[in-house]
């Protein structure tokens, strides 16, 4: 088994910002796994916030050794980008050497294409209404907020965009004081979920707080080790490969996640197709599918998924899986 990782970078169709800073291109690592002549890949966006670099990914996957199963990876590799890529790329290369799906190889349903958010970069109040006029057709738009200055963006992206639901991601950029201040503005504008308003480390201001707008966990949630550390303080669980550590890991948590009762999100970095196609599997029937990386691309991989009126498609098998 050869397992070789290389970086790859795609431009955005324009600047992306967060309250964390902004960026003009995705930077990825593709991995390709080769066994018996046959090639799987896959695909992770190494994320500052967790202490992931290119490099130091890179690191990580160039040290594997011999040949691997995905149970393998679980001693390996810690949950993060390194094991989504290599586990996503086990998938394929299954999938590939027995000519099944794989949903048909975790005994999944076939998947369906599902509706997906798409996410406006934080900007001054006219150029978010600007932005959210151009994509008031979409049925679920994300905004990105976490600054001083939340309510006047807010209110300038339902004013330009009246009928779509809205989703918010705070980035870890608000304090209990402040989401119990915009609560009932969240309410009043029909804001449908808040993604991460507190930091990971604080979140326990949640507990006993009353949440009028379902609280969903991103950063306070990576696996399911995590799925603990969540009770009391969150509705919703955001599910993202690059977190969980592979596919394998994204569907064990989106079972235990479902058996707490908690709701579910699937999301993502900004990455291409290849990094979305394993993520929709795990969409299937979730709350809110937030798969929009490539959508944010001015270039993609070759057989792209589909992105309609229907939502994203799984993939082709000529992309992935």
């Amino acid at each position: 088994m050869l397992i070789k990782v290389t970086p790859d970078v795609f431009r955005l169709a324009q600047v992306f910002t967060i309250s964390r800073g902004s960026r003009t291109e995705a930077k990825v690592l593709t991995v390709r796994v080769t066994d018996g002549g046959v090639t799987g890949w896959g695909e992770c966006v190494p994320y500052a916030r967790y202490g992931e670099t290119l490099e130091n990914v890179t690191a990580q996957i160039e040290g594997l050794r011999g040949t691997i199963t995905r149970d393998d990876l679980y001693d390996l590799l810690p949950a993060g980008a390194a094991r989504n890529a290599v586990d996503c790329a086990l998938w394929d290369l299954q999938a590939k050497t027995t000519g099944k799906r794989v949903w048909e190889l975790a005994g999944l349903p076939e998947p369906g294409p599902e509706i997906t958010a798409y996410t406006l970069s934080l900007a001054e109040p006219a150029e978010m209404q600007a932005q959210a006029a151009k994509n008031a057709h979409r049925p679920l738009l994300k905004i990105k907020l976490g600054t001083p200055d939340d309510m006047p963006r807010l209110e300038a992206v339902r004013a330009g965009a009246p009928t779509s639901t809205i989703i918010v991601d705070a980035n870890e950029g608000w304090s209990a004081e402040v989401y119990a201040d915009l609560a009932p503005h969240l309410v009043r504008l029909g804001v449908a979920l808040v993604e991460q308003p507190l930091p990971a480390g604080e979140d326990d201001a949640l507990i006993g707080m009353e949440r009028p707008v379902p609280v969903c966990a991103d950063e306070s949630a990576h696996d399911c080790a995590s799925l603990p550390k969540l009770k009391g303080k969150y509705d919703v669980v955001n599910i993202k490969l690059d977190k969980t550590g592979g596919l394998t890991e994204a569907l064990k948590l989106r079972a235990a996640a479902l058996a707490e009762g908690y709701e579910v999100m699937v999301g993502c970095m900004v990455g291409s197709s290849l990094a979305m196609a394993p993520a929709t599997l795990v969409a299937q029937g979730a709350k809110v599918v937030d798969l929009d990386g490539p959508l944010l691309l001015a270039e993609d991989r070759e057989h792209p998924l589909l992105f309609d009126d229907a939502g994203v498609h799984p993939p082709d098998a000529a992309l992935w899986g």
